[in-house]
């Protein structure tokens, strides 16, 4: 007999899927819950920039998120109107900016189909993959029990992953590591583009405090976090020799293989100890 799950009972972001489990010599139907994975496609002043495979759930703040670390906007007070739509086929976000912001937009237009695990498709040449960030002001690291403090709570708030086991999770703490903000996604880039973006509207403030994120550091990633002026970035897996790199340049502390007990310093700026 089958296990059913109500899809009215399911919370945003989750979708049931029907299976065949094999345990213990046996094999049974079920049903089992999936992280849900849907086409959005972002529209600028009407004309569509990208789309992207990401969990319908914070949507707005993934719109947010993305304009900003894009560079398609500076600040949130250039997005003048946000609207969402569900089609048969995903979701369609209509953003309005400022005509100056969508004049440079359109010289510089980087039309993409991106997966859901993809942070550069789309690009077209080599001189354009490698694009500047934002120099951050250098910070000291948090201490040690704050980071261990963090990465030990983060399972706690990813609800969609603990129902599903496929998703990422972006988490914004304090100096002494308590969860401000966290947001869940398919798609570890959108995951901190919806943190990201959920900062700006909220007001929370960079300068104090850490960002957490439940994958791999990539160069992507540590992009990302300069333009959130994020003066400390803390993966639970690996960090890439291009983020490291990247982590130097820009003045940001990086952390990987984040875990119980132990963690890596990669690149500390008040120290030489990971150089």
């Amino acid at each position: 007999m089958s296990e059913e799950i109500s899809a009215q009972a399911l919370p945003s972001g989750q979708v049931s899927a029907h299976v065949q489990q094999w345990r213990s010599d046996q094999l049974r139907p079920l049903d089992d819950l999936v992280v849900e994975e849907v086409p959005v496609a972002l529209v600028y002043n009407g004309i569509s920039q990208a789309v992207m495979m990401a969990t319908p759930c914070d949507l707005q703040d993934f719109a947010i998120g993305f304009s900003l670390t894009e560079g398609i906007v500076d600040n949130l007070q250039q997005i003048f109107d946000i609207q969402l739509t569900q089609h048969a086929a995903g979701y369609e976000i209509a953003l309005q900016i400022s005509g100056q912001k969508m004049q440079q937009l359109k010289q510089y237009k980087r039309s993409m189909t991106g997966n859901s695990g993809c942070g550069l498709c789309g690009i077209e040449s080599l001189s354009t993959a490698i694009r500047p960030g934002s120099i951050v002001n250098s910070a000291a690291l948090p201490d040690a029990k704050a980071i261990q403090s963090a990465v030990s709570s983060l399972p706690s708030y990813q609800p969609i992953q603990a129902a599903t086991g496929a998703c990422h999770a972006a988490m914004w703490c304090d100096m002494q590591g308590n969860k401000l903000l966290v947001r869940e996604d398919v798609g570890r880039h959108n995951a901190f583009d919806k943190l990201i973006g959920a900062m700006a509207e909220n007001n929370i403030s960079s300068r104090q405090g850490f960002a957490v994120i439940s994958s791999r550091a990539s160069y992507e990633m540590v992009h990302k976090a300069s333009f959130l002026q994020c003066p400390t970035l803390v993966a639970v897996s690996a960090p890439t020799s291009l983020a490291i790199a990247q982590a130097k340049q820009l003045n940001i502390n990086l952390i990987g293989f984040a875990r119980s007990g132990r963690h890596n310093i990669y690149h500390s700026c008040m120290s030489d100890t990971a150089d």
